[in-house]
């Protein structure tokens, strides 16, 4: 007999999902509805995850399905991201006329389908999660059928993700096939050191996720994504996908090709100094800010890819508080993007923070903090982050891999002032309005209070976090 209770969380977020669908159906002019309710859908969820505290590894569905600290913690910071997202994007989507019954309900979709792949012990379990996550994805990102960006970064998304998903899934054939399992577990106990077919297999799998972390090579959907899609779906782009995706990478390397490690590892490393890099130097010229926060992303997936790399697991530990922090430092930006809004108009053009500070002090403030700590200046939340991802690569001698992760730290924060030096020292334009939601204003204020004061007692994160033990 299945025990359920462990799973409460998705059986009740499927159940919403149906339900909000058929409320949404039968109830006209319901949106506003459908996405409150979608918001204590959520917290609702998140209640479920703390009612089950995990003292120890529980196995389901014939050990396809695992329950352990590092999925309950991940699933905690997915849902949590998404209840902050909805909250922060709730007068936007009524502005930009997006507010339909269907948004709130692809965006449960997503985050379900987020909860399986983080839980998922099995590539066949983890590829239907990561499709249904992607599926509700291609939708969100053409959401704005009025918009011919919309459109356009919703088409490229899809046709270039399904190129991604086959791969990934001839990736799974071939370890399927050379291991005589799906289960990570059976494929530990079946691997031969000479099996090439694997290391094929591994290799098809890693192009397949490197793509929905936007590691380069393979980032190139993101910049013209982020900028097509409505704000508040770029924020769930930039934020959730990539929790589930590092939690995936982390599973699929460390519990069946552990012993692999020499055959995988310079692919990581290499995905991870090629990110940080040109994550660095190609956000240098962008005038928009969502395509800087494109390019600005794929450098940090490469902080994240490096902690990974490592083999250890301090190097695990590390990449989970950083994209733990990551999150808020995005949370922050985007919150605070929401707020450049005048006559029912968004802006997200660098020369639209043109002497900022002269009308907003308290936003422009905001922004600074959120800036300084992107770019990895002390005391802020995201030194830490970078510090404890090179803290584990210098552990395992890995200097050369520090070193152009401190360069890149070094190239970026120049494009982290300059926008700081725009918002404080250009010439002012006209005052963008203040009336803002209450959820807006809670999520900037949250974030922001985590990042600048992080630092009074950072190791309640790592404490947290060093109960997480993959080998």
């Amino acid at each position: 007999m299945i025990n359920l209770n462990f799973i409460y969380s998705e059986l009740f977020l499927a159940i919403s999902i149906m339900s909000l669908l058929i409320i949404g159906v039968f109830k006209k002019n319901s949106s506003i509805l459908i996405y409150n309710l979608s918001i204590i859908s959520l917290l609702v969820c998140l209640a479920l995850i703390f009612n089950f505290p995990i003292s120890e590894n529980v196995e389901l569905f014939n050990k396809s399905y695992k329950i352990d600290y590092l999925s309950s913690f991940m699933k905690i910071l997915t849902i949590s991201s998404g209840i902050f997202v909805l909250l922060s994007s709730n007068k936007y989507i009524q502005i930009t006329n997006i507010s339909k019954i269907e948004y709130p309900i692809l965006v449960l979709s997503s985050i379900l389908g987020m909860m399986v792949m983080i839980s998922s012990n099995d590539l066949i379990l983890f590829y239907i999660g990561l499709e249904l996550q992607s599926l509700a994805l291609y939708v969100l990102a053409s959401f704005n059928r009025d918009n011919l960006l919309s459109s356009e970064s919703g088409l490229k998304y899809f046709v270039l993700s399904a190129l991604s998903s086959g791969i990934l899934l001839y990736g799974c054939s071939l370890i399927y096939g050379f291991s005589g399992s799906t289960n990570f577990f059976t494929i530990a106990d079946n691997l031969t050191a000479n099996s090439h077919g694997l290391t094929f297999g591994i290799v098809f799998i890693l192009v397949g996720l490197s793509f929905k972390i936007s590691a380069v090579p393979f980032h190139m959907w993101a910049p013209d994504v982020y900028e097509g899609s409505p704000t508040s779906v770029t924020v769930f782009f930039a934020i959730l996908p990539k929790i589930a995706a590092l939690t995936v990478f982390i599973r699929f390397l460390y519990i069946p090709f552990f012993n692999l490690i020499d055959q995988w590892q310079m692919i990581i490393v290499f995905l991870s100094i090629s990110s940080m890099l040109f994550g660095a130097i190609a956000a240098i010229g962008q005038k928009n800010l969502k395509r800087l926060l494109a390019y600005s992303s794929i450098g940090h997936m490469g902080y994240a890819l490096a902690g990974l790399a490592t083999g250890t697991n301090q190097g695990i530990q590390s990449s989970i508080a950083y994209i733990s922090i990551y999150l808020f430092m995005n949370l922050a930006f985007f919150s605070c993007l929401f707020m450049l809004r005048r006559d029912e108009k968004y802006f997200d053009n660098i020369k639209d923070l043109s002497g900022l500070s002269k009308n907003h002090p308290l936003l422009s403030f905001s922004l600074l903090i959120v800036l300084f700590s992107l770019a990895g200046i002390p005391p802020l939340a995201g030194f830490f982050a970078k510090f404890y991802i090179f803290t584990a690569v210098i552990a395992e001698s890995m200097y050369f891999l520090a070193i152009v992760g401190l360069l890149s730290t070094v190239i970026a924060a120049f494009y982290y002032l300059r926008l700081i030096k725009i918002i404080y020292f250009d010439n002012e334009k006209d005052k963008y309005e203040t009336s803002h939601n209450i959820g807006l204003k809670l999520s900037l204020l949250f974030s922001t209070i985590f990042i600048l004061f992080y630092f009074i007692y950072p190791g309640w994160l790592t404490e947290i976090i060093e109960k997480i033990n993959i080998i």
